[in-house]
């Protein structure tokens, strides 16, 4: 039987090959390693990829070595002609405002007997502490804590000006309410003012400290990649001999030379510079911070010591259950500090120009001592007018001694600044041109280090 034949048989349909995967495409960073790796397979290769190498490096160190050099050598400029001036200014304004109050309460005791000279004091005192509050504000940044104790002090000082001239005036009269005006003018010295200016006289120090902090430490960055630098050259030199028997590549040999020089530049500049700074705070910078306190302490014991008697037992204290006059009390505070002071004054000065006036002072404290005291013994026995002679008189007074002790205390400060100044500009000079200098060198280093490759790419050729 014949098989039965379908009208419209089903055909059948093959599958479809697969689409094939689209090439993978490459990175740019990617071929360009692959033209390095065979590029490095052959000599020209491998010496352009050393020469590239050897340029960047000498550059590197170039750069690093001027920025860090330059970073520091303004901050060395910043030490001796902004920061340490600046806390000597300071320094001032608080001495110029101690002074002022030693001197209201001395007019303020010669009554109408005051004399031109103190009246004279006075003033100036006040137009210097004016002065440096004005300086002070301008080299401030406007909204740091120093310009807020500079704003402060310059709204206080009028104040104080016009209890004192209130207080001369009842005194001229006869009225005992100016000792009660002088006696809340110092407090407002005393106790706000001072404290503000000595504040302001830590934030200079302390911008100072951290100038000199950033003008001394090495440059171990610069310092590391001229030895990378010039390890990298010795073995090309090497490598260079090896392959050649030649002992010199005068390209080579130039970049080697220059980076040596920038090299034994930085250490040796950089060594001599710290140096000078580290002697410019040793024996300037500690050595004022001292006399600077010493004089201080010094105004605030004159000051003490003449409140005594304008309060004349007004005030009083109480120590460990024993009542003490209390102006009389801070006079020995006082001069216990200066004391201490003047002794460690005189362990840092390192020459005998500088010894010299501290030792005048501390045999000036010694005598002042003994006038006070003799002063005090007639003030507690009721003989005012005789300690009030032993105390502002013309001869033989406690004044005499104080205005020693402050004379020689400038002496002291004004060598010591010079000592400052000398080792900090010592430090400051060397420096000097390194910044430019490594710049340049390192620019001829790499430019040698090129050529001498490219003298041996040109025999390839």
């Amino acid at each position: 039987m014949p098989p039965v034949q379908h009208n419209n048989p089903t055909p059948r349909t093959s599958p479809a090959p697969p689409t094939p995967p689209e090439p993978h495409r490459r990175t740019a960073f990617a071929e360009g390693v692959d033209r390095l790796r065979t590029a490095a397979t052959t000599e020209p290769g491998r010496l352009r990829i050393i020469g590239a190498v050897l340029a960047l490096l000498v550059v590197a160190f170039g750069t690093v070595t001027a920025w860090q050099m330059a970073d520091r050598s303004t901050a060395a400029d910043d030490v001796l002609n902004n920061s340490q001036p600046l806390s000597s200014a300071a320094a001032d304004i608080y001495r110029s405002l101690a002074d002022a109050n030693t001197a209201a309460s001395s007019g303020f005791l010669a009554g109408g007997q005051e004399t031109a000279a103190s009246r004279d004091r006075y003033e100036k005192d006040i137009d210097a502490a004016a002065e440096g509050l004005v300086q002070a504000a301008a080299n401030s940044d406007p909204d740091s804590p120093a310009a807020e104790t500079v704003a402060r002090l310059n709204k206080l000082l009028p104040e104080y000006k016009g209890l004192v001239e209130r207080a001369r005036t009842y005194n001229r009269q006869g009225f005992p309410v100016g000792g009660a005006y002088l006696r809340y003018a110092n407090e407002k010295m005393q106790k706000e003012m001072l404290p503000a200016a000595e504040d302001l006289y830590k934030k200079e120090n302390q911008r100072l400290r951290a100038d000199y902090g950033d003008a001394t430490p090495y440059p171990w960055a610069a310092i590391g990649l001229g030895v990378l630098a010039l390890a990298a050259l010795a073995w090309a030199q090497h490598r260079n001999y090896r392959r050649t028997n030649r002992v010199l590549n005068h390209g080579l040999v130039a970049a080697t030379a220059t980076a040596t020089v920038v090299l034994l530049w930085l250490v040796v500049g950089h060594s001599v510079a710290r140096a000078a700074l580290d002697d410019s705070y040793d024996h300037g910078v500690r050595s004022l911070n001292v006399l600077h306190d010493a004089r201080i302490a010094s105004l605030k014991a004159r000051g003490s010591e003449n409140l005594t008697l304008v309060a004349r037992g007004a005030e009083t204290v109480e120590v460990n259950g024993t009542t003490y006059d209390a102006y009389d009390h801070d006079f020995g505070e006082e001069m216990d500090t200066l004391g201490k002071g003047l002794a460690e004054a005189e362990k840092l000065a390192d020459d005998k120009t500088g010894e010299q006036p501290v030792t005048a002072a501390v045999g000036n404290m010694a005598e002042w001592k003994k006038r006070h005291a003799a002063a005090r013994d007639q003030d507690e026995n009721g003989n005012y007018q005789a300690a009030l002679d032993r105390v502002i008189g013309p001869k033989g007074a406690t004044g005499e001694c104080f205005d020693s002790v402050d004379a020689n205390l400038a002496t002291a400060i004004t060598h010591e600044n010079a000592e400052f100044e000398q080792a900090a500009g010592n430090g400051l000079d060397a420096m000097t041109g390194l910044t430019v200098g490594a710049a340049v060198l390192a620019v001829l280093g790499a430019a040698g280090a090129v050529l001498g490759i490219g003298r041996r790419l040109s025999e390839y050729r």
